[in-house]
C-alpha cells in the first residue's frame, strides 16, 4: 500500500477578461434581455426581479416598460457602489441603459402577427436567463434584485438563481389580480426558466473568468 500523500486539489485563478470580451457579453446579454421581455410584453406575461416589477407597473399604468425598468433601479446602484464597487456598478448602470434603449428599439426592429404564449414562455425565458448569465459571469448585473443576489452569493455563498426564484415566485404573487391564470402560471414557468439557468450555471467555482 502506498503511503503517498497527494496534495489538496487548488482552484487554478480565472483569467481576466480582455476589455473586449466584456463589451461583447454586455451587447449580447442586455440585447437577449431585451428580445426576451418583448416577447413577455407582447403575450401579457411576467418575469422576476425588477424587470417583473416593470412590466406589472406598465400592464397597470399603461407606462413604458423600458423608463419604467431604469427608474426603478436608480435606488440600488448605492448598495452596488457601497458593496460591489465602482466598476460593478458602472458596468450595471450601462447595462440597465442598454436595456432601456433595446426594449424601445425591439419594437421597431421586431414586427410579430402572431406569438404562441407558451412559445413566448420558453424563449423568451431562455433569453433572459442566457442574458442575465453572460452578465453575470462579466460582474455585471441588471440592477435591482440581481444586485442583491450577486452579493449574497459572493459573500455569502448563497446561489444567485435560487434566491432569484424566491424573490420572483413573490413577485408573481403580487400579480395575481392583474393577470389572467394562465398567463400567470406561464409566467411562473418562464421565471423557473431563467432561475434554473442561473443556478445550474452560475455556481461559484464553475466558471473562472475575471472581469
Amino acid at each position: 500500500m502506498s503511503n503517498t500523500i497527494t496534495a489538496p486539489r487548488v482552484q487554478a485563478p480565472g483569467e481576466r477578461h480582455r476589455l473586449y470580451e466584456d463589451a461583447l457579453a454586455m451587447l449580447l446579454g442586455t440585447l437577449f434581455i431585451a428580445l426576451g421581455m418583448m416577447l413577455y410584453t407582447k403575450t401579457m406575461l411576467l418575469t422576476g426581479s425588477i424587470a417583473g416589477v416593470s412590466l406589472l407597473l406598465s400592464y397597470v399604468t399603461r407606462l413604458e416598460f423600458g423608463m419604467l425598468f431604469f427608474l426603478i433601479n436608480l435606488p440600488f446602484y448605492a448598495l452596488a457602489w457601497k458593496r460591489l464597487g465602482w466598476r460593478f456598478t458602472l458596468r450595471t448602470f450601462v447595462a440597465v441603459g442598454l436595456v432601456t434603449l433595446f426594449s424601445r428599439l425591439t419594437e421597431s426592429w421586431i414586427t410579430l402577427s402572431h406569438l404562441d404564449p407558451v412559445y413566448a414562455t420558453i424563449v423568451g425565458g431562455g433569453l433572459c436567463g442566457t442574458g442575465l448569465l453572460m452578465l453575470f459571469r462579466h460582474r455585471t448585473g441588471l440592477g435591482g434584485i440581481n444586485i442583491l443576489a450577486i452579493y449574497l452569493q459572493e459573500r455569502h455563498g448563497i446561489r444567485a438563481g435560487w434566491f432569484q426564484l424566491a424573490v420572483d415566485l413573490s413577485i408573481l404573487a403580487a400579480a395575481f389580480f392583474v393577470l389572467a391564470p394562465d398567463r400567470l402560471l406561464l409566467s411562473v414557468v418562464g421565471a423557473a426558466i431563467v432561475n434554473l439557468i442561473l443556478a445550474i450555471n452560475h455556481k461559484p467555482g464553475r466558471y473562472l473568468g475575471i472581469s
